[in-house]
């Protein structure tokens, strides 16, 4: 091969070298924007299944217990032995929910279905939802002591579909404040022995002065053994992570596994969470119109306190930023400057809700990786029945 034959063939090869190589930096590259965008996509599904999962039950168990309106427990403040409902003065909860969630006023909060905490994550880049609900004996209807009975024991009409570690709110007409009572041991007759984990004798309410009344009310909720009283807050931390925490500490206290004020992670690469209420302005059972949760009124503060603004919200919408993994080096970025929350809602008349709309503003790094925004609504079941209740 004479010198100018193998000056041919390196170019040659030189050239079929660098096509290849191209190729296989495109492919490459397609390769991890598809898996980015196939993560973000999947994330998103993952994240909108699980809260859906959650906020669709909330009031199941006690919502129905709103009528009559003197047996009602909605908007009480629930007492309990340990130190998490409320939570001690000087003791906030665990972040992402430590910094903002209530104004670090945690021992004032109510029971509620589901309040909205209007950017109240850590950072300030997220709302916190805290949902409630169980699932207890007959549908969570209240039922009346009607003999009074002492600080372990309450007399009912009868004690059918009450087990051991039961728990059921305690409340009474006129009084603030109710407090969370676990059931000791299988009832017989009449009788609801109380004690075990989360019985409480009270403070400013006494679960004394409470049996002694015929005023009182027992709401069954759910059983601590079988883990189906759900009162959890939710929100995305720093790291973007989606995180529920349970307020009643239910996996260490009576499962006997895991760390005490565990945060527990549901999915990754969540951004931000944001939610709006679906508000019932009549009564009629149907939706009217979105609310913010930082419109005046429907602050987390008067929500949790007005048990008539909370039986009109009966529904949520939920909106999630999704971000993917892979940074793209594209110039310019892959992402708009900017993202639009909740921006062509209507009322029910089909009136625009400009005031609802919120941007998202994702600086020069944010837009070289590729967001998907997620917006669902889901129904409140309970609070629905609630509505249209006689």
């Amino acid at each position: 091969m004479t010198l100018i034959e193998l000056l041919i063939a390196m170019v040659i090869g030189l050239g079929v070298t660098l096509a290849v190589s191209s190729m296989v930096v495109v492919g490459e590259n397609h390769k991890r924007t598809t898996t980015s965008t196939n993560d973000t996509e999947q994330t998103g599904a993952f994240a909108v299944y699980a809260l859906d999962r959650i906020v669709r039950s909330a009031g199941s168990g006690f919502a129905d217990s709103a009528y009559p309106t003197d047996q009602g427990v909605l908007g009480c403040k629930l007492n309990a032995t340990i130190a998490n409902l409320p939570r001690l003065v000087g003791t906030p909860f665990p972040p992402p929910f430590s910094a903002n969630f209530l104004a670090g006023a945690v021992d004032n909060l109510r029971v509620a279905p589901l309040l909205i905490g209007f950017n109240q994550s850590d950072d300030g880049r997220s709302d916190v939802l805290m949902v409630m609900s169980g699932s207890g004996a007959a549908g969570g209807v209240p039922r009346q002591i009607t003999i009074p009975g002492t600080a372990t024991s309450l007399t009912l009409d009868n004690t059918v579909g009450f087990a051991d570690r039961d728990l059921a709110i305690v409340s009474q007409s006129g009084t603030p404040d109710c407090l969370l009572e676990q059931v000791l041991g299988n009832p017989v007759g009449a009788a609801l022995p109380l004690g075990g984990t989360y019985y409480t004798v009270g403070t400013t309410t006494t679960i004394g002065g409470l049996a002694a009344s015929t005023a009182s009310y027992v709401t069954p909720i759910g059983n601590a053994g079988a883990n189906n009283v759900q009162f959890q807050l939710l929100t995305v931390d720093a790291n973007r992570v989606l995180d529920s925490y349970d307020l009643l500490q239910n996996i260490k206290l009576v499962q006997g596994s895991g760390p005490a004020d565990a945060v527990q992670a549901i999915a990754d690469g969540v951004d931000q969470m944001h939610a709006i209420y679906g508000i019932d302005s009549v009564g009629d059972g149907k939706q009217h119109t979105w609310v913010s949760p930082g419109a005046a009124g429907y602050d987390i503060n008067t929500v949790m306190t007005t048990p008539s603004v909370m039986r009109k919200i009966i529904s949520v919408r939920i909106a999630l930023v999704i971000r993917g993994e892979y940074y793209d080096k594209k110039l310019g970025g892959v992402t708009p400057p900017t993202l639009t929350l909740f921006g062509n809602l209507t009322d029910a008349l089909g009136n625009p809700l400009p005031a609802l709309k919120q941007i998202v503003n994702l600086n020069a790094t944010d837009q070289q990786y590729r967001y998907r925004v997620f917006e669902f609504t889901v129904p409140l079941r309970n609070m629905l029945l609630l509505a249209q209740a006689p």
